[in-house]
């Protein structure tokens, strides 16, 4: 068994039964199912949605994505042994942890396998969510060059790089092209202030001004407690993107609730509590693997600089990353997905066969 057969990097193509195309991207596959098998799982599995509620597999994948680029390895490894388990370990732990203490519910109504989930369909809100408890990345490069106005938010001058914030910043920016909304340009991932959510708040999605508010009480509540929780394992969390969206219950009560991942490396920044008293920065996230990619090309330009986009894809097409880089990235994803659930994890050698399997035997959903 080849490291390359551990890695579940294509998950676009497995054979369920589906009533509309795969929608895929960067890491994780949403196969919508047909309406006879949604209404027979929300029958015969008990969820607590409406009866006619449409429900999708989402699988997640092993690839790894930085720089707006899909990387790979040598020895055809398309992607990170264990990335996707890790991922999803930690997005269900965060969430568990949510509702236990009454914050909101997430998507997810079941989780057949490690990469598995099965959700129900949400209307999303139109705003990445970002919260920030340090300074460091991005917004440190626009602060070092004089800014220091950042979303409708003015912060003080004299701060030095990766220092604690006076207070957790919330930095929201628009997830998707968002036409006609006034001051705010129709390009994705673009930055907005509260105030631009507040006088367009139908244009995001939100129901009421009231959910306005809602949402950064989730925002804040949630991060804090994934902060709290990463203190006592002395680890620090740094930064992160939340993202939420409607579902209705069963009752058809529509609610607020957290979509997508939460408090994951690919999501979030966080440091290493030791080294960071050492007065050196470890990442337990992705930004360590943007750090070696940086430092393994000659041009780290073309990583930074969107006008070099195509040398940029050209680069990670035809640059097979050696085996180690790769395998640094799975011991850092397992590592710190082991600290949050606090048991080892088991890394499939044939995620694809499982898979299959589980959703053909327990769940009737393979062709």
């Amino acid at each position: 068994m080849s490291l390359a057969d551990k890695v579940l990097a294509v998950n676009n193509d497995l054979p369920i039964r589906t009533g509309a195309p795969v929608h895929s991207g960067k890491v994780r596959s949403v196969y919508w199912l047909t309406e006879a098998d949604s209404a027979r799982l929300i029958r015969e599995r008990g969820y607590n949605v409406a009866p006619d509620a449409p429900l999708a597999i989402m699988v997640i994948s092993d690839r790894i994505s930085a720089f707006d680029c899909i990387w790979h390895g040598e020895g055809d490894m398309r992607g990170v042994p264990g990335k996707g388990t890790a991922l999803n370990a930690i997005s269900n732990h965060w969430f568990k942890q949510f509702r236990a203490k009454g914050l909101a519910d997430s998507h997810i109504l079941e989780i057949p396998h490690p990469l598995v989930w099965i959700v129900q369909k949400a209307q999303p809100v139109m705003i990445e969510a970002i919260a920030r408890q340090y300074i460091t990345g991005s917004m440190w490069r626009s602060y070092s060059k004089g800014e220091r106005e950042f979303c409708g938010i003015t912060i003080p001058d004299g701060l030095e790089k990766d220092q604690k914030l006076p207070e957790l910043l919330i930095t929201p920016s628009t997830k998707g092209i968002l036409e006609g909304i006034p001051g705010v340009p129709a390009v994705d991932d673009v930055n907005i202030t509260r105030a631009d959510i507040e006088n367009n708040f139908a244009a995001f999605n939100f129901r009421s001004l009231a959910d306005i508010d809602r949402y950064e009480v989730l925002l804040k509540e949630g991060f804090d407690l994934i902060s709290a929780e990463l203190a006592a394992l002395d680890q620090i969390f740094v930064d992160t993107k939340f993202e939420f969206g409607y579902v209705t219950d069963a009752q058809g009560q529509e609610k607020l609730i957290y979509m997508d991942e939460v408090g994951t490396p690919d999501s979030s920044r966080i440091w290493d509590g030791p080294s960071q008293r050492e007065g050196k920065v470890v990442e337990k996230s992705k930004e360590g693997f943007r750090q070696a990619l940086l430092s393994h090309f000659p041009d780290p330009d073309i990583l930074l600089n969107k006008d070099r986009m195509d040398e940029r894809s050209a680069l990670a097409r035809d640059n097979a990353l050696p085996t180690q880089m790769l395998m640094d990235v799975s011991d850092t994803y397992l590592g710190i997905a082991e600290k949050i659930v606090g048991h080892k994890l088991e890394v499939s050698d044939n995620p694809r066969a499982e898979i299959i399997a589980t959703l053909l035997d327990d769940y009737g959903l393979i062709d």
